[in-house]
């Protein structure tokens, strides 16, 4: 069902004037939020953002008012919320990697340009921590070169909470100015106390701001949106607000479509130079990835990063689970001229190692660690270490690609050679020597 959003201006008789947000579809507009008698003139237009470059580096509420004290913005150019549909011919397919500074995803899971991806986290975990950690670390890989590029003009990040309360909105106000990274950085609160049709519109706003960034000032902008339970939780309230016929778990049926909405804004356009990645943050009710959220996101990204509460509750922080993580654009962002040559076979390698000393694990719980054969020992101590050197990281530990490559070839070096069936021979002569574990890409 095709949906637009209109704002719908009601002046009273005294001239007090107020502004309703309206959520229309083709067969039944629908008037959300306000019953106001008395009504002596009625205006309605489509919903619109002013935009302008100076937008970083700004604070905007829900609905798109400034709230940092700052002055108003002189809008550049107007733009539709609902955003222009992307002639599917025009798009791009995402070939350059983001860098985020964590090993979990930049190694095993990377980020393309353009991509969207979601972090599926809980409630209790740290993906508030993950989202600051990825806006003040987040920077660009250069596809010529392999040196970062961190320059303010090419890189722009738009962040948007909805839902949240005062504690999490201070804290992401507050580390981004203390790191610095509110210069890059425009921001979208949503607080819980808000309205609820407001958080329906929070993440277009910022959409539309990421959107003006990338197609008219062509900067490379990383969108993240959190929570998007929040969202989809405000969604069901106004179907059944509006006496909707419920779908799965009271959520409604065009929830899917209402989601792709949002999602596939994401990417890159022929002739433009900026881009778009998106990565929403949402919370599993009850740790289910089966809950409708979850389970529909996953259909329309392209891929997803899992926060576990097992690491979690073992002090690891990041506590990224890789093995039900997966980024499906990954294997067109590494290789070599973008990263270095060996990265997706290390990966491989660090995958299998990592679920295969899982499986010894859970048969160490069985039959016991004398029953245990060399080989599955060194399974063992491969999983102890790569939780703890390779997923393990600090809060302010950035570690480059190429870092995070050197740190996986020492894990691998627990094996001997004949052990990594993953990595071609060519690969292991030139990378697995001690002597090169220093060596950083160059090819």
């Amino acid at each position: 069902m095709q949906r637009s959003c209109t704002l719908l201006y009601l002046m009273g008789p005294r001239g007090a004037g107020r502004q309703v947000f309206i959520q229309k579809c083709l067969k039944a507009p629908q008037v959300l939020m306000l019953r106001r008698p008395r009504v002596n003139s009625l205006v309605t237009s489509c919903a619109h953002l002013c935009l302008r470059t100076c937008l970083v580096r700004r604070v905007f509420n829900g609905s798109g008012k400034p709230i940092d004290r700052g002055p108003t913005v002189l809008a550049e150019d107007y733009l539709d919320i609902m955003g222009q549909p992307i002639n599917p011919q025009c798009r791009i397919y995402p070939e350059e990697m983001i860098q985020t500074g964590i090993s979990a995803i930049d190694g095993m899971n990377s980020i393309a340009r353009g991509q969207k991806i979601p972090i599926f986290s809980a409630a209790g975990l740290p993906h508030n921590e993950i989202a600051a950690q990825i806006c003040r670390q987040a920077g660009l890989v250069q596809k010529t070169k392999d040196v970062m590029d961190y320059s303010a003009e090419n890189f722009a990040i738009v962040f948007a909470a909805m839902g949240v309360n005062m504690e999490t909105a201070r804290f992401f106000k507050s580390d981004f100015e203390e790191n610095g990274s509110m210069d890059n950085v425009c921001l979208f609160l949503n607080l819980a106390n808000d309205p609820t049709i407001e958080r329906i519109i929070t993440p277009r706003l910022a959409l539309t701001t990421a959107e003006y960034l990338a197609y008219q000032c062509e900067k490379h902008v990383l969108v993240i949106l959190t929570d998007m339970s929040s969202y989809a939780e405000a969604l069901r309230e106004v179907s059944a607000a509006r006496e909707e016929v419920p779908g799965r778990r009271g959520f409604p049926g065009y929830m899917y479509t209402d989601l792709a909405t949002i999602y596939e804004r994401a990417g890159r356009v022929e002739g433009r130079n900026g881009s778009i990645t998106q990565i929403p943050i949402l919370t599993m009710p009850n740790d289910d990835i089966t809950h409708p959220i979850p389970d529909l996101t996953g259909y329309i990204t392209e891929g997803q990063v899992y926060v576990d509460r097992q690491l979690h509750n073992r002090q690891i922080y990041p506590p990224i689970n890789v093995l039900p993580s997966l980024s499906r654009l990954m294997k067109s962002a590494i290789g070599e001229g973008m990263t270095r040559k060996d990265h997706a076979d290390v990966s491989n390698q660090l995958y299998a190692c990592y679920a295969i000393g899982k499986d010894v694990q859970a048969m160490k719980a069985v039959v016991g660690e004398e029953a245990l054969t060399s080989d599955d020992l060194l399974y063992l101590e491969f999983l102890q270490k790569f939780e703890k050197n390779f997923i393990a990281q600090g809060p302010y530990d950035n570690r480059t690609v190429f870092e995070t490559l050197d740190i996986g070839w020492q894990l691998l070096r627990i094996f001997p050679k004949e052990m990594l069936k993953r990595i071609p021979q060519s690969t292991l002569a030139e990378f697995y020597p001690r002597e090169s574990a220093a060596r950083h890409g160059t090819s």
